[in-house]
């Protein structure tokens, strides 16, 4: 029996999700297959600052994130950062893949990914690493020789590492893994149709406060909306908008819920999800073909997701949250423009294939296995 372990880390919710993705379907595919949160196994000192400073600093001030994210995207930067990292996981990282002895490295977070490649180039292992890029444009930490392949979510992000000098054949669009219960949701849900439109409100799995700000200007919409906020694990805010729901005397319909496992029903209902930008977000309203409005980001990644989605016609990114019951006005009265969104996404949802990342792993062991014989 192969073995796979899967590498991630806390940084967001959305590297966790593909993990456990990828685990569940390696494992039913005959693997033993392992995910580990890097950073946990081997630094609590990398843990604190990389997973809980990201979290801190988000939180208090996203700005600063983002101008940390582009620096880091410089590749002279990025290799010095990486070089520390690597020095301080090394030997953590070589007790575990000589404990495991796995057959296969895939990584969903950019810095293991680095981590790992710049360990097998200094010959610690030689295993096959298949990196999962959980964004749609590529950052620096992601770009290493060493790396097998990369799983990436559209030909867009494939082109974007070209132009970096990622070589096309390891770079493989079959689509950012989502978990497996998303893709077994098989229920039928019929749409509100007495309501102008069905608005699926979500904060992302850390919360936002400025979901609070988009709320309520879609109360003050002249429109008969039903309105659905998911304030994820954030219970502050969603104390917050659960008092201005009862304090509101309108003829809205609303549901407000905390962090919920039913995302998929609740996908399948709404006309429209109002969102921000994360990966895995992103890729199962693809997959659901939900059109997307964008009012809030996290500068970095997420900006560069909501550039992505506007450039392929996927999404409306509104500049100012208190416009966002105008922009929703707009589609009520025309809602062939959601149409051409759902289309657009359906295009992209027919590339992405489970089935054939599990194939790539196994091209990818026989090959280093015959290697090794013919050594």
């Amino acid at each position: 029996m192969n073995k796979v372990i899967i590498f991630t880390a806390s940084t967001g919710g959305g590297h966790n999700i593909a993990a456990n993705s990828i685990r569940e379907h390696f494992a039913e595919s005959g693997y033993e297959a392992e995910t580990m949160d890097a950073f946990k196994e081997t630094s609590r000192f990398l843990d604190r600052i990389i997973a809980k400073g990201y979290e801190r600093i988000v939180h208090i001030s996203p700005k600063t994130f983002g101008r940390m994210y582009r620096a880091a995207n410089n590749e002279t930067l990025s290799h010095y950062i990486m070089w520390v990292i690597t020095d301080v996981m090394e030997d953590d990282i070589q007790k575990i893949l000589e404990e495991k002895k796995p057959d296969l490295l895939v990584v969903t977070h950019p810095l293991v990914t680095n981590v790992l490649a710049t360990l097998k180039k200094d010959g610690l292992f030689h295993i096959p690493i298949v990196s999962i890029v959980t964004d749609y444009r590529i950052h620096q930490a992601y770009i290493h020789e060493e790396v097998d392949a990369y799983i990436v979510g559209s030909e867009y992000t494939k082109q974007t590492m070209i132009e970096r000098g990622v070589e096309p054949h390891r770079i493989h669009p079959f689509g950012i893994p989502v978990r497996k219960s998303f893709l077994d949701h098989k229920k039928v849900v019929v749409k509100d149709y007495d309501v102008d439109l069905t608005v699926l409100l979500m904060a992302g799995s850390m919360g936002t406060n400025q979901i609070e700000k988009a709320f309520i200007s879609l109360l003050q919409s002249n429109h008969y909306l039903k309105i659905v906020a998911v304030c994820g694990n954030n219970e502050k805010v969603k104390g917050k908008i659960e008092k201005i729901a009862a304090e509101y005397d309108g003829n809205k319909i609303v549901t407000i819920l905390g962090f919920a496992e039913n995302i998929p029903e609740l996908m399948d209902m709404a006309d429209v999800v109002i969102t921000k930008p994360g990966g895995l977000t992103t890729t199962e309203a693809i997959i659901k073909n939900i059109p997307m409005i964008i009012p809030y980001y996290i500068p970095g990644q997420e900006e560069e997701n909501a550039d992505f989605l506007v450039e392929t016609g996927m999404a409306i990114k509104v500049e100012k949250i208190t416009d966002l019951s105008e922009v929703v006005g707009y589609l009520v009265h025309n809602k062939d423009i959601l149409d051409t969104m759902a289309f657009n996404m359906s295009e992209l949802a027919r590339a992405r294939s489970i089935d054939q990342i599990i194939e790539l792993g196994n091209d990818l062991i026989q090959t280093y296995e015959k290697n090794e014989a013919d050594s």
